[in-house]
């Protein structure tokens, strides 16, 4: 679990950064893709965060690699690459999604 915090405390600082660039050094589309991309992975790098500590291992992986895609893919539109690639960014909402939902039933059948 260990590596999934650290990949997720990273993907916090990325997400800054994105969103900065996406608010002082971008315009137009990219400057939007940035700004959402920073977004949805902020809020996923600190749910990771809080899913590690309580232990739940996949939704703390679907919340860091979901969040790897759907921000990734907005970035690398941001940045130039070809806009296919926003064909792929549900993917990663997909698992962001899950994530949240396999973290609502395993505190569901948490006893205490």
């Amino acid at each position: 679990m260990r590596l999934a915090a650290v990949l997720a405390a990273l993907s916090g600082a990325l997400a800054v950064m994105a969103g900065a660039f996406g608010a002082h050094g971008a315009e137009g589309q990219a400057a939007e893709w940035l700004k959402t991309g920073g977004h949805y992975q902020l809020i996923h790098a600190v749910a990771a965060l809080l899913a590690v500590r309580m232990g739940a291992r996949v939704p703390a992986w679907l919340f860091v690699g979901g969040a790897a895609v759907f921000a990734g893919t907005l970035y690398l539109m941001a940045l130039g690459a070809p806009h296919w690639l926003g064909a792929v960014t549900p993917v990663g909402g997909a698992a962001l999604i899950a994530g949240w939902l396999w973290l609502a039933i395993a505190l569901a059948r948490k006893q205490g």
